[in-house]
């Protein structure tokens, strides 16, 4: 097994790490620490896309299907929402050099698009139109055959994962709100993938995609094991997030509900008593 040191993956991977770690600085020098869990959620997110990208996962996902598939849960599923967490505001307003951010800030019709995708009802179906395109025969057969292909559906995987956690997430704000139906939103969108490893797990009785032959052979794999393997973990994964996100939205909303006192000061109710009976 090599490692996989793809000169665009390895720039890509080294400007988040440097980006980030300016912006901490540059937040130190005006007397904001950002918090250390934060930081490291960053850097976790960044280490899964390596992990995904540049360890010898990456040539084993040309033999494997479930080595693939692994790749897009680090990227995708677990490295986005922790991007999200780490980059939490205010971080996020100087994560990019003051030039470019007030450029992007500039272009209206792109604020105005994103805010539209990462509506809810907008991202969870773009996710899910995502997820299922791609895995569509053709697409992923071209996705395997072509570097460029593959990088744009890595890249789109990512994006429409970003989307879907951005609401629930909410980076542009100091705290994220403990409102119930973001358990929803999210076990919606998982539910919905979901299907696509119960089809790879179970429903499936042959291998779907030609590109990757017999070579599950050589690791003692059939390629119907090897397909099963990955949908089964797919629906690992979905069932992990689904447990973790219900989970913790249940917990901060019981924080945040007002704790009322039953107790009523003894002389507040001997007066109020006092009153009624005269």
């Amino acid at each position: 097994m090599t490692l996989s040191l793809d000169p665009a993956v390895i720039v890509g991977l080294g400007t988040l790490l440097v980006l980030y770690a300016r912006a901490v600085r540059v937040l130190a020098s005006r007397g904001w620490g950002v918090p250390r869990l934060q930081q490291a959620s960053w850097y976790t997110g960044v280490g899964l896309m390596a992990i995904a990208l540049v360890s010898p996962l990456d040539p084993l996902g040309d033999d494997l299907l479930s080595a693939h598939m692994a790749q897009h849960l680090l990227m995708a599923d677990l490295s986005a929402p922790l991007l999200l967490i780490g980059v939490r505001t205010p971080v996020l307003v100087f994560l990019l050099p003051r030039p470019a951010l007030v450029s992007l800030a500039r272009r209206h019709w792109l604020r105005s698009a994103f805010r539209t995708l990462r509506r809810p009802l907008v991202a969870v179906p773009l996710w899910v139109v995502t997820l299922y395109g791609w895995h569509m025969v053709p697409m992923f057969q071209g996705a395997l055959g072509s570097p460029f292909v593959h990088a744009l559906q890595h890249e789109s995987f990512i994006a429409a994962s970003l989307l879907v956690w951005w609401s629930v997430i909410e980076p542009q704000k100091s705290h994220t709100r403990a409102e119930l139906w973001k358990a929803g939103h999210v076990i919606g969108a998982r539910v919905a993938g979901m299907f696509l490893g119960m089809a790879f797990a179970v429903m499936l009785r042959t291998a779907i995609y030609p590109a990757y032959g017999d070579r599950a052979a050589a690791y003692g794999l059939t390629p119907l094991a090897d397909q099963q393997i990955a949908g089964g973990m797919m629906i690992f994964t979905d069932l992990l997030i689904m447990l973790v996100t219900l989970g913790f939205f249940f917990w901060a909303a019981e924080r945040e509900v007002p704790r009322q006192s039953p107790r009523v000061p003894v002389r507040a109710s001997a007066g109020a008593s006092a009153q009624r009976r005269s």
